[in-house]
């Protein structure tokens, strides 16, 4: 970002939003690999209209604006992220519930896209609603899940999403049907850049026991599986059609495979863990490295599911 610009943007900013702006924050506190340069610019907007107004003056400047969400799935480079990186403040953190009295046993619920997805999931199965059971243990925020479509065990965030609500480029709030998201194998069809302030989830209640025994067994197949211990970013890759990445990975001797401080899991080799002080760019040569073995031995080309994030 060019002096003058970065001078004019403070000032905007600070007249506009106050003290939820900083500038030249590290973010490896708030990424799970617990990697990650500074931001440029650093804003937690606590309201809509406080991420309305930062859009619009994000958008008056041409500078580019990234939404770090809870940190979880990403990459953030170790040179850091020019312009702007935007959290949600705790003012989206919120879940609001309403009866449905035409459709008995049903509940209509708004959550802030700052909520935590283990809170809300908890939430819900302390209140007897279900249909969140496979989230038991999915890190990162709702905002998050929603715009990867968070999964898992044969369940996913788009069975329960009633609408969203979000911030376009242009700084207006729209709200959208679950029909128009575009849900997918984890990812969306989203306009570029739509910011996510809101989710509607429709729940329907369910026997408590039945609720626990699923949230139990969800929980009990992750610390099984997954590594527990070290910073990681969850599944590294998506899954192949009819394959499991982790099984291949493992199958053509990645396992346990380094780049300096960075490891493909030995517990699950979907997973990439900071073992002390890893890089960016060394998660990132493990990541190509695996690419390139499963392609050279298996013919199949893994697409991550974390995303590379900042200046690299």
């Amino acid at each position: 970002m060019h002096t003058e610009v970065r001078t004019a943007l403070k000032t905007r900013l600070r007249r506009a939003l106050g003290p939820c702006v900083r500038f030249d924050v590290g973010l490896a506190r708030y990424t799970s690999f617990r990697i990650g340069g500074p931001a440029d610019v650093f804003v937690e907007p606590n309201t809509p209209t406080e991420l309305q107004a930062l859009i619009r003056i994000v958008m008056e400047y041409g500078v580019p604006c990234f939404l770090l969400g809870g940190g979880t799935n990403v990459l953030v480079s170790d040179k850091g992220v020019r312009g702007v990186v935007i959290r949600l403040g705790p003012g989206f953190d919120y879940a609001e519930w309403e009866g449905q009295p035409e459709q008995k046993n049903t509940a209509q619920v708004r959550v802030g896209a700052g909520r935590s997805l283990g809170r809300f999931v908890r939430e819900a199965a302390r209140k007897g609603y279900g249909g969140l059971e496979f989230a038991e243990g999915i890190p990162g925020r709702v905002g998050g899940g929603l715009l990867m479509n968070a999964g898992a065990f044969g369940g996913e965030l788009s069975v329960v999403v009633e609408t969203i609500t979000g911030i376009i480029r242009t700084g207006q709030s729209v709200r959208l049907s679950s029909a128009s998201i575009g849900f997918a194998y984890r990812t969306t069809a989203l306009p570029p850049q739509f910011i996510v302030s809101e989710v509607v989830f429709r729940l329907s209640q369910k026997p408590s026991a039945s609720i626990t025994a699923a949230m139990q067994q969800a929980r009990e197949k992750r610390q099984r599986n997954q590594p527990y211990g070290y910073p990681n970013a969850g599944s590294i890759f998506k899954n192949p059609p009819g394959r499991y990445a982790g099984r291949i990975i493992e199958a053509v001797g990645c396992k346990g495979s380094r780049q300096g401080q960075a490891q493909v899991s030995e517990q699950h080799a979907n997973f990439i863990v900071n073992t002390g002080g890893a890089t960016a760019n060394q998660v990132w040569h493990l990541i190509e490295q695996v690419q390139r073995q499963v392609w050279q031995e298996e013919r199949v080309w893994l697409e991550p599911e974390v995303r590379r994030v900042g200046e690299w």
